[in-house]
């Protein structure tokens, strides 16, 4: 296998799992690793249909414990909680689980002695809003008598990602919110402005707007949605210094020349002058 590099991985459920997936031309993981070319490799751990506490079961086998020689994870994405949302007394749910275990389990992955000696910096993503409009049609689509998840109740996992970014940074941990719900949210207002009085985009009562764009199925989310995701994982991630400097293997230019591309032509240009 080729010498990997120190990574950024992206764990989490569907919505990191299709975030390989090509869409209008997007893909949130090629974008994540086209920007960090070189430097580190971009790690896709998103599994459709999982919830926290399948993360935390399977956590020592996809993050086994750090060796000498093993590549450090600079930054773990986390993004769970869309499926632990489904509601505990929906007759097919097979994924809920209560907000109580469900911040439990995001506390425990966080504090695992496997990801804690990586030192990494912990991007903990709210799950997005749910479109309980959309998602209504899909599981009516699906053959189910009533809808599976809750838009307010979603919104109460959201809430809990907020919480417990504000408990880790409290205790120093290099912790940041990405905060998708509010983000998605917010554009899809800008959209469709919401009358005055009127319940929340996606709240029964109301109108989807363009929460049906951004989350097609009422769910998942779409590429516009994805390239919100990626503006706000560039705002917690540390700017990389100009090329080619943190490289992991030389450049071109130094390769041939033993100097970077700009040098040789600074060079270039004061033996002309």
């Amino acid at each position: 296998m080729a010498t990997s590099y120190n990574q950024v991985v992206l764990f989490g459920d569907s919505l990191f799992e299709k975030a390989s997936f090509v869409e209008d031309g997007y893909s949130l993981q090629s974008a994540l690793q086209m920007h960090c070319n070189r430097r580190l490799d971009v790690v896709n751990r998103g599994m459709s249909g999982w919830n926290s506490r399948h993360a935390l079961q399977y956590l020592p086998q996809i993050f086994p414990a750090r060796s000498e020689t093993s590549p450090r994870i600079e930054y773990l994405v986390i993004l769970l909680g869309a499926n632990d949302a489904t509601r505990l007394d929906h007759p097919s749910n097979r994924q809920g689980v209560s907000l109580a275990e469900y911040e439990s389990n995001i506390l425990s992955i966080v504090n695992h002695e496997h990801i804690k000696a990586h030192k990494a910096r912990i991007l903990l993503v709210t799950p997005p809003p749910l479109d309980e409009i959309g998602m209504a049609l899909t599981d009516l689509a699906f053959g189910m008598g009533e809808v599976t998840r809750y838009a307010r109740l979603s919104a109460k996992f959201s809430q809990a990602v907020r919480d417990i970014a504000a408990k880790l940074q409290s205790e120093g941990r290099d912790v940041r919110l990405l905060d998708l719900h509010e983000a998605i949210m917010s554009e899809a207002e800008k959209r469709t402005p919401r009358e005055p009085g009127t319940p929340l985009l996606g709240y029964p009562g109301g109108v989807r707007g363009a929460l049906e764009t951004l989350l097609p199925d009422g769910l998942h989310i779409n590429a516009d949605a994805y390239k919100i995701l990626y503006s706000l994982i560039m705002r917690n991630m540390d700017a990389f210094p100009p090329y080619p400097e943190g490289y992991v293997h030389p450049d071109w230019w130094t390769l041939v020349y033993g100097k970077t591309k700009d040098q040789f032509m600074e060079e270039q240009q004061r033996n002309q002058s």
